[in-house]
């Protein structure tokens, strides 16, 4: 199955009800991708950019999307990106093709 690293970011009003409320947060993460047929590998909070990131391995793309735009629209985030994982098999195949590819730069 695909991995995929997602990045977050809460809003203030979001960190003001964990103060109030601590609670461990993966186990939400951890029910909805199990929810699709996936599995939680990690989830880390940061200091930076982003607040927070998971570590999850969905079917497909379809099924992280679901679960991408659920916690989206759930109105706890003031970001959450997520990017798809390649293994290093899938690189050295993609390299590959890409040899194939007849590219031409703009303008030439």
């Amino acid at each position: 199955m695909p991995l995929y690293l997602s990045r977050f970011s809460y809003t203030p009003e979001t960190w003001t009800r964990l103060i109030g409320h601590p609670e461990d947060r993966a186990e939400a993460a951890r029910s909805y991708i199990e929810s699709v047929g996936g599995r939680l590998h990690g989830f880390w909070y940061a200091f930076g950019t982003h607040d927070g990131y998971n570590l999850w391995e969905a079917p497909d793309n379809v099924s992280m999307a679901a679960v991408a735009l659920a916690i989206s629209g759930g109105g706890a985030l003031s970001s959450f990106e997520t990017t798809v994982l390649l293994s290093i098999d899938e690189t050295l195949d993609a390299l590959r093709r890409a040899e194939q590819i007849q590219y031409r730069a703009p303008g030439t």
